[in-house]
């Protein structure tokens, strides 16, 4: 595996090829990313990761300086699964300013749900990824691999690359969970052993939620603010502090009211001692 820490080293290591595949991370691998680089190798000539964790996203008072940053073994699990190039630049590479431009996303999409309550994380998300692709894919278009435990995230950048005419196609990798059906996320490794144990409860509170939605059908009679209250009251009772469980349609995230045709998704972010959870499930 090549390492390009420049975006000239990358663009000189990837200028003899027509489409690369590329999954971008901030670090922390775990098997969720690895399945995705996995899908990567098989859609491209080159597979591409990227190391980056990127201060534009996080809010005053989160997690940058002590989000995990386990670069060797990075590398090793990526060697592990054929990765043929990591783009490891620092923040003076990545910034060499002070990043004053900036991409704004649809407010409509990125103002609610994880918008609400991180205000500007989508603008950091959008800015970073917007550089790194016209970094990865300088040469050529190809595609970029992103799993759907980022719902919003993935609606937003889809909208994204229509808007802006971008020759890359975001290809979407299911979320990868444990045994026990918590999905795996790098923040996963903040919790301790007994909230690691609790942890769980976020996936089955959005599969009731799912499985009441299915058991309606289009029937009409569903409350669906009832069924949201409910799930929230229910991970509150256990010691959670949630921001939100709620069905929406998986076209714009727009609320639901009634049951109809429309494909849905639950959504939840709950907070369970100092660590944030998300989550979602497709209805």
């Amino acid at each position: 595996m090549l390492i390009a820490r420049t975006v000239a080293e990358l663009r000189q290591h990837l200028s003899p090829f027509k489409k690369p595949a590329f999954v971008p991370t901030m670090g922390n691998l775990h098997e969720g990313h690895l399945s995705l680089m996995r899908m990567a190798k098989q859609l491209g000539d080159i597979s591409v990761a990227s190391i980056f964790v990127n201060r534009l996203q996080f809010l005053p008072g989160e997690d940058f300086a002590s989000y995990p940053r386990t670069f060797d073994s990075d590398c090793d699990k990526l060697r592990s699964v054929g990765c043929d190039l990591l783009f490891a630049p620092d923040e003076a590479e990545l910034y060499p300013q002070v990043q004053s431009f900036k991409l704004l996303p649809d407010p409509a999409l990125a103002d609610i749900l994880e918008g609400q309550f991180r205000p500007g994380f989508f603008t950091g998300v959008c800015t970073v990824v917007l550089k790194l692709f016209h970094c990865v894919f300088a040469h050529s278009g190809g595609v970029a691999v992103f799993g759907q435990k980022d719902f919003q995230q993935l609606l937003i950048l889809r909208r994204m690359m229509t808007q802006l005419a971008m020759p890359v196609d975001i290809v979407t990798g299911a979320t990868t969970r444990a045994p026990d059906g918590l999905a795996l996320s790098s923040r996963n490794g903040y919790l301790s052993a007994d909230e690691r144990a609790e942890a769980v409860q976020l996936s089955m509170a959005l599969n009731q939620l799912a499985q009441s939605v299915r058991a309606a059908g289009g029937s009409g009679s569903f409350d669906v603010a009832a069924a949201e209250t409910a799930a929230m009251s229910g991970l509150r009772d256990r010691g959670w502090q949630p921001d939100y469980i709620t069905l929406r349609r998986q076209s714009d995230l727009s609320p639901v009211t009634a049951i109809g045709t429309d494909p849905l998704v639950v959504l939840g972010a709950a907070r369970l001692g100092k660590t944030r959870l998300i989550d979602n499930l497709e209805v």
